[in-house]
């Protein structure tokens, strides 16, 4: 008998929401963005809905352009982590780290730390960061090249599997009668040497309830695929229509069977930014009411971050920019091309370019009813493109009640979304094997 598939929903938490203008928004209460029992409410929410997990991005620069018209500086991802770990029992918790500007043995130190604290409910979000920004708050004149990038953190992944793998699955005794703790014969040193880096081993956290947390990936560039189709269990995606969508959904799966791995267990979760109504025009109108909030010079200046190219010399009701030759980008290159693509298929100039992706950055935005936003997320994932979604609302205050409300209960009455949870490590949710060296040996 075939088991039935359903689909895994995991929340893109932010302190306000998607839209770059939610902070303006009259709902949002601005003095809680650093506020724990903001966090540990919107957590709750997403685990009495059953979510699969909860992620935090994370970004390691800003500046004064920045905080003067955004809502920036949000928490350190393990920190808030590790506290909303004590508060929730079943939800996983999924943080960003990256592995241009981290060591292997901190950061496997540190998830370890983080499994051991939720009981095996800790997922890493892999990124190699992607701005000059970011790179000169670490000794860097800028960012590594793309490739460099990508190599260095197929090896970082490496020695931290190692490294979490070094503690077999029943390494501790804890024997007081006799005076032994752990069998330090089934505790190993990794003794790794690479092109990048150098490390002893073994880690000085036994091993943790899941083994390994899961693997999280969100790059689509050529180096970020063959990066996924090796190392990653879920990927974040981001998908401007359902051909794309699909044809992505199709590459990441044969990629993975290429490598040697079962496609199966990896989860291609697209981002999706809903604004909810009762009818389209009450949503459309939510959606208006945020556009409205937009400045423009941060929106421009957020775009050309992003792209890693200077838009602010060109007409804002112009064209954008050829960026046809993408093997001069050295920053984030799927998103770049995704938006160059977006930008020519609808013929849309800067001005209108920027509010299209005011509410998600080139993750798709949907304005409509629940049952329309249920009868698109049914049919990617029926149509194999999508194996779940990464909600990730327009506006975080009253848009993720939305969604939790109305959104998630269509899902369920259709038989695509959980009632319950059933199993209580995050690679339980997602329906992902335990770590082979989680077994004891």
């Amino acid at each position: 008998m075939t088991e039935l598939r359903l689909l895994h929903l995991n929340l893109f938490l932010t302190p306000v929401g998607h839209h770059e203008a939610a902070w303006r928004h009259p709902d949002t209460k601005l003095n809680e963005i650093h506020d724990f029992h903001h966090y540990r409410r919107l957590a709750e929410m997403a685990e009495a809905a059953k979510f699969d997990s909860i992620f935090l991005a994370d970004r390691l620069s800003t500046s004064t352009k920045a905080v003067r018209y955004g809502a920036v500086g949000g928490l350190e991802p393990l920190t808030l982590l590790s506290a909303l770990a004590v508060v929730t029992k079943r939800i996983g918790l999924i943080g960003t780290v990256s592995t241009t500007f981290n060591d292997p043995y901190n950061l496997a130190r540190r998830f370890a730390s983080l499994d051991h604290l939720s009981r095996g409910r800790a997922g890493w979000n892999i990124v190699t960061s992607g701005t000059d920004a970011e790179a000169q708050n670490f000794s860097y004149e800028g960012i590594p090249k793309h490739r460099e990038r990508y190599e260095r953190a197929s090896e970082f992944v490496d020695i931290a599997s190692q490294l979490w793998d070094s503690w077999d699955a029943d390494a501790l005794v804890m024997d007081k009668a006799q005076g032994i703790f752990a069998d330090h014969r089934k505790v190993h040193a990794i003794d790794y040497k690479g092109k990048h880096y150098a490390v002893r081993g073994p880690l000085n956290v036994s091993r943790s309830p899941q083994g390994r947390p899961l693997l999280v990936q969100a790059g689509s560039s050529e180096d970020g695929r063959a990066f996924a189709a090796k190392w990653a269990e879920a990927i974040f995606t981001a998908q401007q229509s359902f051909d794309e969508a699909k044809s992505f959904y199709a590459d990441i799966k044969s990629r993975t069977a290429a490598a040697g791995r079962n496609p199966a267990q990896v989860k291609v979760l697209p981002g999706i930014c809903p604004i909810i109504g009762m009818t389209r025009d009450e949503a459309e109108e939510k959606e208006a009411q945020l556009h409205a909030l937009t400045t423009p010079e941060y929106s421009l200046f957020q775009l050309s971050n992003r792209i890693g190219f200077d838009l602010s010399a060109y007409p804002l009701d112009g064209p954008l920019p050829d960026f046809s030759d993408l093997d001069k980008v050295e920053g984030h290159k799927s998103r770049t091309q995704l938006i160059a693509e977006l930008a020519k298929k609808e013929n849309l100039t800067i001005r209108q370019l920027l509010l299209r992706l005011a509410g998600g950055r080139g993750h798709q935005t949907i304005a409509g009813t629940p049952k329309q936003i249920a009868d698109q997320m049914e049919a990617w994932f029926r149509e194999q493109a999508a194996d779940g979604f990464n909600v990730m609302p327009q506006l975080m205050f009253g848009g993720l009640e939305d969604f939790i409300q109305f959104v998630v209960p269509e899902l369920q009455r259709r038989g695509l979304f959980r009632r319950e949870y059933t199993g209580s490590t995050l690679r339980a949710h997602y329906g992902l094997a335990a770590s082979q060296a989680a077994v004891a040996k």
